[in-house]
């Protein structure tokens, strides 16, 4: 694939807008009947298997948050969500937008992820009913082994 293809693929596909790579292990959690099944496919496709659910008990290079306000502490989430990922792996967090039900305020969003240890990205519109921000661990808190 020429270069070229691959920023018109990074504009059409939001999973590849997003960061995703082929052939990372990607962990969803908070999977409902109202998440964006366009963009789980989208993640699918590009990192060429299936998304590992709530069960899935190893490390992975990602997870993908599903979360409502109704959901519990966000905080609690993150700092969960956290103990699944490779050391430098990111959290897609993904909220209902504005007016849908479950909307989590992006102060709130913010907050969260700075007290879990986090540095956020702007958000961005991931689908008709969802707002994504992608939060990764500061480059200067990677422990030493």
């Amino acid at each position: 694939m020429s270069a070229t293809a691959d920023h018109a693929e990074e504009r059409t596909n939001p999973a590849a807008r997003l960061g995703f790579q082929p052939e990372q292990v990607v962990q969803e959690i908070g999977y409902d009947d109202d998440v964006d099944q366009e963009l789980r496919e989208a993640i699918e496709e590009v990192v060429g298997s299936e998304l590992m659910d709530e069960e899935y008990d190893d490390v992975a290079d990602a997870v993908v948050l599903w979360f409502r306000d109704e959901d519990g502490d966000l905080t609690d989430a993150l700092v969960d969500a956290t103990t699944y990922i490779e050391e430098g792996g990111s959290i897609l967090l993904l909220t209902p937008k504005t007016g849908r039900t479950g909307y989590v305020e992006p102060s709130d969003i913010s907050e969260a992820a700075t007290t879990a240890g986090l540095s956020a990205s702007k958000s961005v519109s991931v689908g008709k009913d969802w707002s994504g921000s992608r939060l990764v661990t500061p480059k200067g808190a990677k422990s030493k082994r």
